[in-house]
Formats: C-alpha cells, sequence, structure tokens
C-alpha cells in the first residue's frame, strides 16, 4: 500500500488495483472509500491475504532438515556402543581366558537383555537411551572384573578351585549389589524429575543395572559351575 494505493508488483510490470483513502487510523477497526461493493472487498481481501503484492525474494542460504540427520546419530550411537563392547571382550579372552569367556557371555546377554526389555516395554531407542547402555555395558565389566579378581586372591590364598569360585562370586556379590543399587537410585530420580533425553538415559540405566547385576552374578555364576562343577578334582582353573 503506498499514498492510499493498492499495487500488484511483479518483475515485469506493476498494475494499480486500487485506489483507496483511508477515512482513520490504521488498527482492527478503520474505514476506507473507493470499494463499489461487498463483492469488492471480498476480492481485494482475498487479493492480500493470497500475498498478490509480491516481493522480489533472493535466497541467501538453504537446510534441509529431515529425518536423515537422526539416523545418521542413532548409526554412530550404535557404533560407539559396538566398539566398546567389542574392546571389552577382547580385553577379557586375553586377561581372564575362560573366565574371559564366560564374562563375555554375561556381556552379550546382559547386551540382548536390555534392548530386548526396552522392545517390550515400548521405549524407544534414542540417543541418550544408547549412552545410558554404553553406560551399563562399563558397570557390567567392573562388576565382572571385581568377581574375577575375587577368585584370583582365593586361589592365591591356596583356596581349591571349587571353593575359590564359590568364595568369589558370594564375596563379590554384595558389593556389585551396593555399588549398583547407588546408581539405581540415581537412575529412579533422573526419570521422576527430568524430561525429555533424560528420561530415555534414565530408562536405558535402570534396566541396564538391573539386567547387568543378574548377569554378572547370577548368569556368569551358572556358566562357570556348568563349566567346571563336573570335575571333580579341580586342579587349576584357566583365570
Amino acid at each position: 500500500m503506498v499514498e492510499g494505493k493498492e499495487v500488484r508488483t511483479s518483475r515485469t510490470s506493476e498494475q494499480v488495483i486500487s485506489v483507496a483513502t483511508i477515512q482513520s487510523t490504521l488498527g482492527r477497526d478503520f474505514q476506507t472509500t473507493g470499494l463499489d461493493s461487498m463483492k469488492g472487498a471480498a476480492d481485494m481481501s482475498l487479493l492480500l491475504r493470497a500475498g498478490a503484492l509480491a516481493a522480489p525474494m533472493d535466497f541467501v542460504e538453504q537446510r534441509v532438515i529431515g529425518p536423515s540427520l537422526g539416523k545418521e546419530n542413532v548409526e554412530r550411537g550404535l557404533r560407539a556402543v559396538t566398539y566398546s563392547f567389542a574392546f571389552a571382550l577382547v580385553f577379557f579372552l586375553v586377561y581372564y581366558r575362560m573366565f574371559g569367556l564366560i564374562t563375555c557371555l554375561a556381556l552379550l546377554l546382559n547386551l540382548l537383555m536390555v534392548v530386548a526389555l526396552m522392545s517390550l516395554l515400548g521405549f524407544t531407542l534414542t540417543l541418550p537411551g544408547l549412552a545410558g547402555i554404553a553406560l551399563t555395558v562399563g558397570m557390567s565389566v567392573d562388576a565382572n572384573v571385581l568377581i574375577n579378581e575375587r577368585i584370583r586372591e582365593e586361589l592365591r590364598a591356596g583356596m581349591p578351585g571349587h571353593a575359590a569360585i564359590s568364595t568369589g562370586y558370594e564375596k563379590a556379590s554384595g558389593t556389585i549389589v551396593d555399588a549398583n543399587l547407588t546408581a539405581l537410585l540415581a537412575g529412579i530420580a533422573l526419570f521422576a524429575f527430568g524430561t525429555g533425553p533424560v528420561k530415555g538415559f534414565a530408562v536405558a540405566l535402570i534396566l541396564g543395572i538391573i539386567t547387568s547385576m543378574y548377569t554378572a552374578v547370577s548368569v556368569s555364576r551358572g556358566i562357570a559351575t556348568l563349566i567346571y562343577g563336573r570335575r571333580r578334582r579341580l586342579k587349576e582353573i584357566a583365570i
């Protein structure tokens, strides 16, 4: 609107579509002259709302944000979890030998149980969730290292193989439960008071802590009993 004239503008030409005189100050309610009928007013309103008064536009920068960005981040998170898990497996196999294999099986089952529980409960796997899973893998590694070192200590003290395994698991179990219980309470607090990504991290953390305690204490002990329990005279343990 320039000096009381409505103008239709294009790159090639300009055309006057209405000449109106404003009778009052522009605001929510005001009056103009130069409109013959209600139809003319309606047409004018339609032209104004449709953007008939076009202005030239130059694109300085253009970005497209779509689901590919989130997909790429999730793939990177999965690679990070996979690499950390693979590194832990190689370390345990080299350092603890047969008990390293037992630990690897327990860690693998822990990871599968976390993903299965999240799928069963209908939780979406997000980047904070992947961070929570990576953290629980580390906590599960810590628990298994504690058990293996306990067994080593009992063997160095001269205890027989079966007794060393049993005593190692019994002594380490209490420490593992105490340590994980504190982290579990922190995860519950994050879920109760957090929002959005914080809750996603808390869900993965809570489920991971529960499954890591089960796999580190019960599953790994069951596998160790299955391997060494049938041997009456256990002279040495590959640990």
